[in-house]
Protein backbone atom coordinates (compact mmCIF):
# COMPACT_ATOMS: atom_id res chain seq x y z
CA UNK A 1 0.00 0.00 0.00
CA UNK A 2 1.55 3.17 -0.73
CA UNK A 3 2.15 5.69 2.13
CA UNK A 4 0.16 9.26 2.65
CA UNK A 5 -2.81 10.37 4.11
CA UNK A 6 -6.20 8.27 3.80
CA UNK A 7 -7.13 9.18 0.43
CA UNK A 8 -3.96 7.95 -1.07
CA UNK A 9 -4.00 4.49 0.40
CA UNK A 10 -5.68 1.75 -1.18
CA UNK A 11 -7.60 -1.01 0.22
CA UNK A 12 -7.58 -4.08 -1.60
CA UNK A 13 -11.13 -5.40 -2.92
CA UNK A 14 -10.50 -8.40 -5.19
CA UNK A 15 -8.82 -10.49 -6.84
CA UNK A 16 -8.68 -11.72 -10.54
CA UNK A 17 -8.74 -15.40 -10.71
CA UNK A 18 -8.39 -17.79 -14.03
CA UNK A 19 -9.95 -17.12 -17.12
CA UNK A 20 -13.81 -18.60 -18.13
CA UNK A 21 -13.78 -19.60 -21.58
CA UNK A 22 -11.91 -18.11 -24.72
CA UNK A 23 -13.73 -14.51 -24.81
CA UNK A 24 -11.42 -12.83 -22.05
CA UNK A 25 -13.44 -13.54 -19.19
CA UNK A 26 -12.27 -13.61 -15.86
CA UNK A 27 -13.05 -15.54 -12.37
CA UNK A 28 -12.96 -12.24 -9.83
CA UNK A 29 -13.05 -13.47 -6.38
CA UNK A 30 -14.62 -9.75 -4.55
CA UNK A 31 -13.53 -8.97 -0.79
CA UNK A 32 -16.84 -6.32 -0.94
CA UNK A 33 -19.88 -6.81 1.37
CA UNK A 34 -21.68 -7.20 -1.57
CA UNK A 35 -19.55 -8.91 -4.30
CA UNK A 36 -21.73 -6.85 -7.15
CA UNK A 37 -20.32 -3.54 -5.49
CA UNK A 38 -17.21 -4.17 -6.94
CA UNK A 39 -17.96 -2.83 -10.31
CA UNK A 40 -19.51 0.28 -9.11
CA UNK A 41 -16.32 1.45 -7.45
CA UNK A 42 -15.33 2.65 -10.84
CA UNK A 43 -11.42 1.94 -12.17
CA UNK A 44 -9.72 -0.34 -10.25
CA UNK A 45 -5.73 -0.76 -9.98
CA UNK A 46 -3.53 -3.36 -9.59
CA UNK A 47 -0.52 -3.91 -7.56
CA UNK A 48 1.67 -2.61 -10.65
CA UNK A 49 -0.48 0.62 -11.01
CA UNK A 50 -2.14 -0.65 -14.18
CA UNK A 51 -6.09 0.17 -14.04
CA UNK A 52 -9.21 -2.10 -14.95
CA UNK A 53 -13.03 -1.62 -15.32
CA UNK A 54 -14.87 -4.22 -14.53
CA UNK A 55 -18.34 -5.43 -15.73
CA UNK A 56 -19.86 -8.95 -14.35
CA UNK A 57 -20.86 -11.27 -16.97
CA UNK A 58 -22.67 -14.09 -14.29
CA UNK A 59 -21.93 -14.88 -10.91
CA UNK A 60 -18.23 -14.63 -10.33
CA UNK A 61 -17.24 -13.99 -13.94
CA UNK A 62 -16.29 -10.99 -15.19
CA UNK A 63 -15.01 -8.73 -18.24
CA UNK A 64 -12.27 -6.28 -18.01
CA UNK A 65 -11.22 -3.37 -19.89
CA UNK A 66 -7.64 -2.07 -19.54
CA UNK A 67 -7.79 1.41 -19.25
CA UNK A 68 -4.27 3.32 -19.98
CA UNK A 69 -3.11 7.19 -21.24
CA UNK A 70 -3.53 5.24 -24.89
CA UNK A 71 -7.20 4.64 -24.33
CA UNK A 72 -9.03 1.29 -22.86
CA UNK A 73 -8.87 -1.64 -24.43
CA UNK A 74 -11.52 -4.48 -23.52
CA UNK A 75 -9.80 -8.13 -22.74
CA UNK A 76 -10.99 -10.70 -25.05
CA UNK A 77 -9.14 -13.06 -26.13
CA UNK A 78 -8.17 -16.21 -23.25
CA UNK A 79 -4.28 -15.48 -23.83
CA UNK A 80 -4.90 -11.87 -22.33
CA UNK A 81 -7.03 -12.91 -19.86
CA UNK A 82 -4.62 -15.44 -18.42
CA UNK A 83 -2.11 -12.93 -18.01
CA UNK A 84 -3.79 -11.35 -15.68
CA UNK A 85 -4.11 -14.13 -13.31
CA UNK A 86 -3.44 -13.39 -9.87
CA UNK A 87 -3.78 -10.01 -10.22
CA UNK A 88 -4.74 -8.03 -6.74
CA UNK A 89 -7.48 -5.44 -7.27
CA UNK A 90 -7.26 -1.84 -5.43
CA UNK A 91 -9.59 1.29 -4.86
CA UNK A 92 -8.46 4.14 -3.31
CA UNK A 93 -9.42 4.32 0.25
CA UNK A 94 -11.81 7.68 -0.28
CA UNK A 95 -13.83 6.31 -2.77
CA UNK A 96 -15.49 3.07 -0.03
CA UNK A 97 -18.09 3.70 1.88
CA UNK A 98 -17.30 4.98 5.67
CA UNK A 99 -17.03 2.08 7.84
CA UNK A 100 -20.17 1.63 11.17
CA UNK A 101 -18.77 2.96 14.53
CA UNK A 102 -17.78 -0.09 15.73
CA UNK A 103 -15.93 -1.21 12.45
CA UNK A 104 -13.01 -0.30 10.41
CA UNK A 105 -10.30 -1.25 7.31
CA UNK A 106 -7.52 -2.58 7.47
CA UNK A 107 -5.54 0.28 5.69
CA UNK A 108 -7.33 2.75 8.59
CA UNK A 109 -4.41 1.06 10.87
CA UNK A 110 -1.79 2.15 8.61
CA UNK A 111 0.37 5.45 10.27
CA UNK A 112 -1.29 4.27 13.94
CA UNK A 113 1.21 4.37 17.18
CA UNK A 114 1.38 1.18 18.53
CA UNK A 115 1.59 0.81 22.63
CA UNK A 116 2.13 -2.48 24.71
CA UNK A 117 0.01 -3.17 27.84
CA UNK A 118 1.98 -0.74 29.86
CA UNK A 119 1.55 2.26 27.57
CA UNK A 120 5.66 1.69 26.01
CA UNK A 121 5.19 3.14 22.64
CA UNK A 122 6.60 0.21 20.16
CA UNK A 123 6.65 2.61 16.96
CA UNK A 124 4.05 3.01 14.31
CA UNK A 125 1.81 0.67 12.15
CA UNK A 126 3.80 0.81 8.92
CA UNK A 127 1.99 -2.00 6.78
CA UNK A 128 -0.67 -4.18 6.60
CA UNK A 129 0.10 -7.75 5.43
CA UNK A 130 -3.07 -9.92 3.94
CA UNK A 131 -1.63 -13.31 2.44
CA UNK A 132 -5.11 -15.52 2.75
CA UNK A 133 -4.30 -16.64 6.05
CA UNK A 134 -5.45 -13.64 8.16
CA UNK A 135 -3.50 -9.95 8.21
CA UNK A 136 -0.67 -9.06 9.81
CA UNK A 137 0.73 -5.86 11.34
CA UNK A 138 4.64 -4.32 10.47
CA UNK A 139 5.36 -2.16 13.58
CA UNK A 140 9.26 -1.66 12.81
CA UNK A 141 10.90 -5.36 13.32
CA UNK A 142 8.35 -6.63 14.52
CA UNK A 143 5.30 -8.73 12.75
CA UNK A 144 2.27 -8.63 14.85
CA UNK A 145 -0.72 -11.80 13.84
CA UNK A 146 -3.77 -9.29 13.78
CA UNK A 147 -6.07 -11.13 15.93
CA UNK A 148 -7.36 -10.32 19.40
CA UNK A 149 -5.23 -11.75 21.36
CA UNK A 150 -2.19 -9.81 19.77
CA UNK A 151 -4.40 -6.65 18.90
CA UNK A 152 -6.94 -6.55 21.77
CA UNK A 153 -7.13 -2.84 21.02
CA UNK A 154 -7.83 -0.82 18.24
CA UNK A 155 -8.82 3.16 18.08
CA UNK A 156 -8.32 4.29 15.00
CA UNK A 157 -10.09 7.45 15.93
CA UNK A 158 -7.53 8.19 18.86
CA UNK A 159 -4.94 7.15 16.43
CA UNK A 160 -3.33 3.58 18.46
CA UNK A 161 -3.43 0.11 18.80
CA UNK A 162 -2.20 -2.14 21.89
CA UNK A 163 -0.21 -4.70 20.92
CA UNK A 164 0.40 -7.80 22.83
CA UNK A 165 4.19 -9.53 21.44
CA UNK A 166 3.44 -13.15 20.18
CA UNK A 167 5.88 -14.84 22.36
CA UNK A 168 3.72 -13.35 25.12
CA UNK A 169 0.62 -14.75 24.32
CA UNK A 170 2.26 -17.98 23.67
CA UNK A 171 3.58 -17.89 27.14
CA UNK A 172 -0.12 -16.79 28.29
CA UNK A 173 -1.63 -19.94 26.73
CA UNK A 174 1.12 -22.87 27.87
CA UNK A 175 3.74 -22.07 25.03
CA UNK A 176 3.95 -24.48 21.87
Amino acid sequence: MPPGGPGERRVLVGVIGRPHGVRGLVHVTSYTGDPAALAGYGLLEDQKGEKYRLEWAGEGRARLTAVGDDGERRITDRAAAARLTNRRLYVRRDVLPAPAADEFYLADLIGLAAFDEEGKELGRVSAVHEYGAGASLEIGALLVPFTRACVPEVDVAGGRVVVVPPEAVEGEEGGS
